[in-house]
């Protein structure tokens, strides 16, 4: 039998000889067939509420009209030019209206397809322009998993199992975590832990004139949602400034409206040189971006970096769409009553259950860290899992992260409604009360 002749299910059985084991072997595996809004329909006819939104991609829900009409529009005109062969409108719109909602001088953009390019990007821009070849990135975070944007991330030592030797010249500080500081909890003790860190590196590794940039998830997705205290990334800016170091924001997960504003930078009110990003751009349309300043960015010559299908128009299409969707829709807006609505009602049922070591959040990018009750906040993965799997059988969807995969991380849509978000804590409720 052909690939086409066979049903859906013949396929499904065929998944582990067909994909290699990286690429198929995760949790849940549902076998999808529909998604509309923040739902998720499999071939079984059940009902999903997606707490995953694609991990952080669809932040205006599954198929959200207007996104989708934008795309199948361009998609009737062509669906591929290679930038500098040809000059689409949609790429060229697209330039004009990102800097009105980036960060204060993000304003000229290289296309790429994925958030590992617009890391990979970032960092290539940086020793180009600078001239040095230090990178420092933050244990726990996670920057993709190309070559060069998985020799910055640190987040599980498997992630980088038989692939050394890595891109020379990264160096690793420790992240602001207010739950896994050993000093302390408190904002300055947890800022000048890291801070420390630095500063090692500056005297035993490399001294700051050698360095590129600084790499840094302004809240950390992957590592488990963790939330720095505000002054961590203003000490971050100030030792830049201080040393002409670069300072560099991935924003892949933390951008268009996931945090509550339209980037994790405006939240914290500090201003980046370059920028990564990607995920929430085109709601599902491979596209992403590496930003910068007019002044950094023109330095960066052409023949220096180049791609074949960055910038694809109906991607930047669908980008465009977004834009429009997020400013009628008032998005923001929703993202911050609903995340300010689920995590009051994560923290309730925090108090009820004490192996919820930490509620954690910024919008709608939120988490629960599981722990064992032995008042040391070990990690308890198994837990996690657990209640991963009947929330699951309830009919909501999240997904793991931290270093061990103690994490449950919620990314609903930014377009949730009250009422899902009820539904939510509902089978959540259920669910942590069926582990105990």
């Amino acid at each position: 039998m052909t690939g086409n002749s066979l049903s859906y299910k013949d396929l499904l059985k065929k998944v582990k000889q067909n994909l290699a084991p990286s690429l198929a072997e995760d949790w849940p595996e549902l076998p999808a067939v529909r998604a509309e809004g923040a739902y998720l329909y499999t071939e079984d006819g059940k009902e999903y509420l997606d707490f995953t939104s694609g991990v952080g991609v669809t932040n205006l829900g599954h198929n959200h009209p207007k996104v989708l009409e934008a795309a199948i529009e361009q998609m009737k005109k062509f669906s591929h030019s290679a930038v500098g062969i040809t000059l689409h409108e949609p790429l060229l719109r697209l330039t004009e209206v990102l800097p009105k909602v980036m960060p204060k001088g993000m304003e000229m953009f290289f296309f790429g397809n994925s958030g590992s390019e617009a890391v990979e990007g970032a960092i290539k821009l940086a020793r180009y322009v600078s001239r040095r070849p230090g990178i420092i990135a933050f244990t726990g975070g996670f920057h993709g998993r190309t070559f060069g944007s998985i020799s910055v991330t640190s987040v599980k030592s498997k992630y980088r199992n038989h692939y050394e030797p890595f891109v020379p010249g990264i160096y690793f500080a420790d992240f602001a975590n207010p739950f896994h500081c050993p000093l302390g909890d408190s904002e300055q003790t947890v800022i000048d832990w890291s801070i420390a860190s630095i500063e090692k590196i500056f005297a035993h590794h490399i001294p700051p004139s050698e360095v590129a940039a600084m790499l840094v998830e302004p809240v950390q997705g992957e590592g488990g949602y963790v939330v720095p205290p505000k002054g961590f990334l203003q000490e971050l800016r100030r030792i830049c400034d201080q040393y002409g170091i670069f300072l560099i924001f991935d924003e892949v997960q933390t951008g268009f409206g996931r945090t509550g504003e339209m980037f994790a930078a405006q939240v914290f009110g500090v201003r980046p040189d370059i920028m990564a990003i990607a995920k929430g751009i085109a709601n599902g349309f491979p596209l992403g971006a590496t930003v910068s300043s007019r002044e950094i960015m023109s330095r960066w010559q052409a023949g220096s970096h180049g791609t074949t299908y960055g910038g694809n128009p109906v991607a930047c299409a669908a980008a465009l769409a977004v834009q429009e969707v997020m400013r009628e829709e008032d998005v923001l807006k929703n993202c911050r009553e609903m995340g300010k609505l689920f995590i009051n009602g994560l923290r309730n049922l925090q108090s009820t259950h004490s192996f919820i070591g930490d509620v954690r959040g910024l919008g709608l990018m939120i988490a629960l860290e599981i722990v064992k009750p032995d008042g040391n906040k070990t990690p308890d993965p198994e837990k996690a899992m657990n209640i991963l799997q009947k929330m699951l059988e309830h009919g909501l969807l999240a997904y793991m992260a931290g270093p061990v995969g103690q994490v449950i991380r919620f990314i609903p849509p930014l377009i949730v409604t009250a009422e899902q978000i009820s539904q939510a804590l509902e089978i959540i409720d259920i669910s942590l009360k069926e582990v105990v």
